[in-house]
């Protein structure tokens, strides 16, 4: 069976938690978008690793997991990934393999990403990574991809500084490269776990365009970059959190009003510890968009709803979630297109009771207060989509699963 877990927001929903969670009755998790920009942070019996390329799955032995042929590549980083890894006893040598047709991030490509940015009449906030240039120059087909490593005329048109760059990574990466689309075939009757990248709206066509990530973050990203066909995906789960989030510019409907919602910002920020994993940029915060977290649904065909960091309202005596945009007088439903509509949003609010407990202490769904499950069905039926595991914690324990994505009763 093939699951897939994307985020349904603005990226940073948790995703390496639940991949991290899911993956133990995975054979295989393959990574299918985007590159060290990512960051997922997963506890472990106490202990916190963020991860940046490598799958969530690595934490589990035995496992094996693929940085697929959608990702782009930083070698600097992926090293110092894995020697992290190694450095915190988890052996992963023989258990990560890279798609051949992954492509390479280049030092030139970082500074170009800058200075485009830099460049811009409105910047997109981009991490400076080298991600979104990457991306574009594999669509002006003058990329580098693993496969392209041993290949010694390619590497010769490259300026000196990015082959001395290579140079050193050039043997450990192709010792780990494999054909990922083989692969999958070859395990098509196992349970593989597809990991995604940032989230539904940074996607780039279903995306708030032009703030956008450049890989596809979508759930077809899944099927593009991982080297399988659309059919064999037999199950999408979106990942969100209670409340929204969002990094570098672009509009964001919900966003906590600067002057008025200080407070309640500063809470929700330091409370669900909202500072990027890769950057450490506090993120911008606001209240649940129910009305994006339904398009996100809609356009993703997404199978069931994975909420986290319900937790952090635990203490409040009341929370909110956006129903409608009001855009010039006018109630909206639907999530638009248009970047100067979405700027002009007033999010119509709907009140819920807060539940006052620690949702940790319920040990499961079903002994969770009436309250947090009425927050969580409401989201249900607003959504049309079951919300099938709902996350109160960070540690793998803190998970409650309504709904087995493997097919499992529950």
């Amino acid at each position: 069976m093939n699951v897939v877990v994307m985020g349904a927001q603005w990226g940073d929903e948790g995703k390496g938690k639940i991949v991290d969670f899911l993956a133990e009755k995975a054979k295989y998790v393959v990574r299918y978008a985007g590159g060290a920009n990512a960051g997922h942070t997963i506890v472990v019996d106490g202990k916190k690793y963020a991860l940046h390329q490598i799958p969530s799955g690595i934490l589990h032995p035995q496992k094996s997991v693929f940085l697929g042929s959608g990702m782009v590549i930083d070698p600097e980083a992926l090293f110092k990934e894995l020697q992290m890894l190694s450095d915190n006893g988890i052996k992963w040598e023989g258990r990560v393999f890279i798609s051949d047709r992954a492509h390479i991030v280049l030092p030139c490509y970082r500074k170009m990403d800058k200075d485009r940015d830099a460049a811009r009449k409105r910047p997109i906030g981009t991490t400076g990574r080298g991600i979104g240039t990457t991306y574009s120059m594999k669509s002006e087909r003058d990329g580098i991809r693993l496969a392209d490593m041993d290949w010694d005329e390619r590497i010769a048109d490259l300026d000196k500084d990015d082959r001395d760059f290579l140079a050193p990574y050039t043997e450990r990466l192709l010792a780990m490269r494999v054909d990922i689309a083989a692969k999958m075939w070859e395990y098509r009757n196992e349970n593989i776990l597809f990991e995604g990248a940032q989230g539904a709206m940074l996607d780039l066509d279903s995306g708030t365009y032009p703030y956008v990530s450049s890989g596809a973050s979508c759930a077809s990203g899944a099927s593009s970059g991982a080297g399988v066909g659309p059919r064999r995906l037999d199950r999408i789960l979106g990942v969100f959190k209670a409340y929204q989030t969002r990094v570098g510019n672009g509009p964001m409907p919900t966003e906590f009003n600067a002057s008025t919602e200080s407070e309640l910002c500063e809470f929700i920020r330091n409370t669900g510890n909202e500072f990027g994993v890769t950057t450490g940029r506090p993120r911008r915060c606001g209240y649940l968009d129910l009305v994006a977290l339904r398009y996100a649904c809609h356009v993703n065909s997404i199978d069931s709803l994975v909420l986290t960091h319900l937790d952090i309202y635990d203490s409040m005596d009341e929370i909110e979630a956006c129903i409608a945009y009001e855009i010039d007088g006018k109630i909206v439903t639907d999530f638009p297109a248009s970047i100067p509509a979405l700027n002009k949003v007033k999010p119509v609010l709907q009140k819920f009771k807060g539940w006052k407990t620690p949702l940790s202490s319920s040990s499961s769904y079903k002994k969770m207060p009436k309250e947090a499950k009425d927050y969580v069905e409401f989201i249900e039926s607003f959504t049309g989509t079951p919300v099938g595991i709902v996350s109160v914690g960070a540690e793998r324990s803190a998970t409650y699963c309504r709904i087995d994505p493997w097919g499992n009763k529950i």
